[in-house]
């Protein structure tokens, strides 16, 4: 959610910054919400001043009955009887117009980063940087569905019959493996400094409205029936949530988190070979970070987390690359995104593990997560991170240290996790 300010003062900056992300049916939002923000400071300063006039009154009242004169007293307490109606009547409206303010600001983008590339889908992301040479063998590597299967590593015929499409059983060795990924990625980010967290699995309907938009929440999340209660998506959720109506001292900035969590997420319309195995699916497990900081210092931690996923891949042997999300690819509550993906030597392309991203003051804004400053308060910035989410990050890893003899190379910061093995092979 955007400053009202920007809005007071600069309506075509928002316009032109919907027009970069190709949502043009959003720009009479724009002149709505300033006619409607129009009349609720006409309310407001109305009210504000009946309020004040009110008081002179009451006081007035007081010092009229001590010099005995009621009938003027009376009069007086009618006037102030009047005002009373009407700061109510004004009160009822600026609430009214708060909230239908408050609804349309949701569906207005946060401003982009000038560096931001612009394009209308994903199809115009742009490659920044690659790392590690992307290989590929001289022998076939089979679909990661078949050489876990070969592996006994998954039974996705009976998670069918107990959960439906879009679940799975990891077994043996392929799941030790899932699971030391997940170990190494929390251990590799409390060794750069981030507090390792565990946060609740659903949230409230508030919360979820302060974290992403309500397109996404619709697409992502499973609610809860006859509750108030949604599963996580990304524990991000919840993370940032735990912050919401909170005052921050400076002294404590940044808050760098590191939270493993299941997600769940319904992944409507998959299909084809690549959705056949773990590519999408409904329940998966993440490491994620998170960081709360200063405004004017978002950017690095921006920079700073992308490449701590970068590390950790080229750290298991899997070759990666960085790509800037373009406009038109940019959730409304972002400032800047990027993905990492990693490449995939059976398909001779890369595939997304990642997404990084600077929200700005969005998440703050609708939250009211607040710093107090000497100069007065304001909205910190957040920003999040995929560390690595299994089982996609598990595909990649498995493709990238496929054996011709049908094994699997367990790299070697994954070991520890795995009791020192140092193959998966077929029994």
């Amino acid at each position: 959610m955007i400053n009202i300010e920007l809005i007071r003062n600069d309506r075509e900056l928002v316009k032109e910054n919907i027009r970069k992300k190709f949502q043009e049916e959003k720009l009479p939002l724009v002149d709505e919400v300033y006619e409607l923000d129009k009349k609720y400071r006409d309310a407001k300063n109305l009210g504000d001043n009946l309020r004040s006039e009110k008081n002179k009154l009451s006081s007035e009242i007081g010092n009229l009955m001590r010099e005995g004169k009621k009938e003027e007293a009376e009069e007086i307490k009618k006037k102030v009887s009047e005002n009373s109606v009407k700061i109510a009547e004004l009160e009822r409206e600026e609430e009214e117009l708060s909230l239908q303010i408050r609804e349309i600001m949701f569906k207005i983008p946060q401003i982009m980063d000038e560096s931001v590339p612009i394009g209308k889908d994903d199809s115009e992301n742009v490659e920044v940087e690659r790392f590690g040479e992307p290989n590929v063998p001289d022998y076939e590597i089979p679909y990661h569905a078949d050489i876990i299967e070969k592996l006994s590593g998954m039974d996705k015929e009976s998670a069918g019959r107990t959960s439906g499409e879009g679940f799975y059983y990891l077994l043996g060795d392929i799941a030790r493996l899932h699971e030391a990924m997940l170990a190494y990625a929390r251990d590799f980010m409390i060794d750069h400094g981030f507090t390792y967290a565990i946060p609740p699995f659903m949230i409230h309907g508030e919360v979820v409205e302060g974290v992403m938009s309500f397109p996404e929440m619709e697409a992502m999340m499973y609610k809860i029936e006859g509750e108030d209660l949604y599963l996580i998506g990304t524990s991000e959720h919840s993370m940032i949530g735990r912050f919401k109506n909170q005052m921050i001292k400076p002294s404590s900035l940044p808050i760098t988190l590191t939270s493993y969590s299941p997600c769940f997420r319904k992944e409507g319309g998959s299909h084809g070979l690549e959705e056949r195995g773990l590519y999408r699916v409904h329940q998966f497990e993440k490491q994620e970070m998170i960081v709360l900081c200063e405004p004017e210092d978002s950017m690095k931690w921006y920079d700073k987390m992308w490449k701590l996923s970068v590390e950790l891949f080229r750290n298991m042997n899997v070759p990666v690359r960085q790509l800037d999300c373009c406009s038109g690819d940019l959730a409304d509550l972002k400032v800047k995104s990027c993905d990492i993906e990693a490449w995939s030597p059976r398909q001779k392309k890369y595939f997304e593990v990642c997404s990084c991203s600077n929200l700005g003051d969005a998440q703050a804004r609708r939250l009211g997560i607040r710093v107090k400053g000497e100069e007065g308060n304001y909205y910190l910035h957040t920003l999040n991170n995929t560390v690595v989410a299994t089982p996609r990050g598990l595909i990649a890893v498995i493709e990238n240290n496929y054996n011709e003899d049908g094994s699997i190379t367990v790299p070697e910061v994954l070991r520890p996790y795995m009791g020192g093995k140092e193959k998966i092979s077929a029994k």
